[in-house]
């Protein structure tokens, strides 16, 4: 089932390469916001956010993903700063570690959608999963 997935990443060429990833994979953009106030405005008309920790605004990355949780979002954190949210954040799946490669990206996208569709989910090698729904489907 397709799913509308919204990009939180400053770096333009980084969210267009995530964009290119979650169109290939048959899904929607919901869109690309680079701080905290863009993210909360567009996660209404998103079902999955895949977000950064350091953004425009600084490191509210974490703010965002737990707020969006909050809101019965699918959350995973991609940064090259695992180390930011290492405790967790409640109710959002994980965080794998930039710079992500391409089978990365898309085995990440796939988790999440996965898990939103209550279907098998293995994530990717290298996410650290927080999230016990996504821990035990696999």
């Amino acid at each position: 089932m397709p799913h509308r997935i919204l990009v939180v990443e400053d770096q333009l060429l980084i969210a267009l390469h995530i964009e290119d990833a979650v169109l290939a994979l048959g899904h929607e953009v919901a869109g690309i916001a680079a701080n905290q106030a863009d993210a909360l405005d567009a996660g209404d008309d998103a079902d999955i956010i895949l977000v950064d920790v350091h953004l425009q605004d600084g490191a509210t990355g974490p703010d965002i993903g737990r707020e969006l949780a909050a809101r019965g979002l699918t959350v995973i954190f991609m940064t090259a700063n695992p180390e930011a949210i290492a405790s967790g954040i409640p109710g959002t799946l994980g965080v794998i570690s930039k710079p992500l490669f391409d089978l990365e990206l898309i085995g990440s996208i796939q988790f999440a959608a996965d898990v939103r569709d209550g279907g098998n989910a293995t994530p990717p090698e290298r996410m650290r999963c927080f999230d016990r729904r996504a821990t035990a489907l696999h």
